[in-house]
């Protein structure tokens, strides 16, 4: 004989539960979490085997992965395109797919051409070092930013541009006159580095996903135009802002002289970025990026399910954006948590948990991995949830339960 535990979720209106001929083990779990109960039974199946041998209890569950958006698997569509992708070799600019890809996303940002490149840190670097030609240029970008913070500082290491910070707003902007003032005097170029770039980022993730307006990126434009200067825009969750601004792509972008756009975040492509911009730049950043050992030769493989996130995943951010909602909101009913339910504008929630209570962010993720479910801490008192399209909206009610469970048992002396 041999035993099989399976955990099963399954959600249901706390008023209309059914019933069931299984009986409830003490392992068992049923708990209420606004106006749902969520119900996790254990059932034997017996049989015989050869041999009278014995197996041990197995629990199989699915993980609900919070951590980023970078985390989605291909889907079934994706995985047949890659497998039927017509291919050629890209570095001599011959792959059909990657051309289609590419052709497509010029057309979408409203620029003259485009490139695929293996991740957003290549894209912003590559972009930032057409600009900055020459070595010790220097670029203004937000303190809070994900070129400044989050990519090895590749654009110093490796292409010797200096950066210069300045502060990002909580909504992710940086006002205008900072950026204006932090402009080095060209007239005492032998002192100060030539100011070459502006940096924008929309959406705006360590600022929680806050999306920059379209009037906010046009007078960056401007004032970089005032100054001859170059406006690059880390748009890796660009999709995302267009989404929740209701604006298309295009005209977000129109202020810009090269963008950035991620394939594998909110779109949930397994792999790539692809960086715009007019046609001279393009074919500076195709040099560049083989010189950055990105250049790919049947790329088209990949290409593929690009195109297909294109097509049918761009409709679901909205989705994820209500989600995110949701999570916020609920997360905000929860004693010893707080979250901004107001700066939640995409896909990307920040909670805090409140000083007082029995409980890190470290051990609250630990114990939400138990539960099947992974989230990023950012700090000993700051989690981060990433939205995502293989995230449904009973994943979400599940992991407030969990959460919830997670801090009434510190409230109660537990865990």
């Amino acid at each position: 004989m041999h035993v099989l535990c399976v955990y099963i979720h399954m959600m249901w209106p706390s008023n209309s539960l059914p019933t069931t001929q299984l009986s409830r083990e003490p392992s068992d779990q049923l708990f209420d979490f606004d106006g749902f109960s969520f119900c996790y039974l254990s059932f034997l199946c017996s049989g015989s085997i050869s041999g009278g041998e014995n197996f041990d209890q197995a629990m199989v569950t699915r993980t609900i992965d919070l951590r980023s958006d970078t985390v989605t698997k291909p889907t079934e569509t994706m995985r047949l395109a890659m497998a039927k992708a017509e291919v050629d070799d890209d570095v001599l600019i011959y792959d059909p797919t990657a051309r289609h890809l590419e052709t497509e996303m010029a057309r979408i940002t409203g620029k003259e051409a485009a490139l695929f490149v293996p991740s957003g840190t290549m894209g912003n670097l590559i972009s930032v070092l057409v600009h900055c030609e020459v070595r010790g240029s220097e670029v203004i970008l937000g303190n809070n930013s994900h070129i400044h913070i989050y990519e090895n500082g590749g654009i110093s290491t490796i292409g010797g541009v200096h950066p210069r910070p300045v502060k990002n707003n909580e909504d992710g902007t940086m006002d205008i006159n900072l950026i204006e003032s932090a402009i080095r005097n060209p007239d005492f170029e032998i002192c100060y580095p030539k100011t070459r770039l502006i940096c924008l980022e929309n959406s705006h993730a360590n600022s929680g996903g806050r999306v920059l307006s379209v009037d906010y990126t046009d007078q960056v434009g401007e004032l970089a135009k005032k100054h001859n200067l170059k406006l690059h825009i880390d748009g890796a969750r660009i999709f995302n802002a267009s989404v929740a601004l209701g604006v298309p792509v295009h005209r977000l972008v129109q202020a810009a002289d090269s963008v950035s756009v991620c394939l594998s975040k909110g779109l949930g492509a397994p792999v790539g970025s692809v960086i715009v911009g007019t046609k001279s730049f393009i074919d500076r950043a195709r040099i560049l990026r083989k010189t950055l050992g990105g250049g790919m030769r049947q790329v088209g493989i990949l290409c593929a399910a690009a195109l297909v996130a294109l097509q049918e995943n761009v409709g679901k951010l909205g989705n994820d954006h209500k989600n995110a909602k949701t999570l916020a909101e609920g997360l905000n009913k929860i004693k010893g948590l707080k979250a901004d339910v107001a700066s939640v504008e995409t896909n990307i929630v920040y909670f805090e948990i409140l000083e007082g209570s029995n409980i890190t962010a470290l051990k609250l993720g630990k114990f939400m991995e138990e539960h099947g479910i992974l989230l990023m801490p950012d700090s000993s008192s700051r989690v981060r949830i990433v939205i995502h399209h293989q995230v449904s909206a009973s994943d979400v009610q599940y992991t407030l339960s969990c959460i919830k469970q997670a801090m009434t048992g510190v409230e109660n002396g537990g865990n």
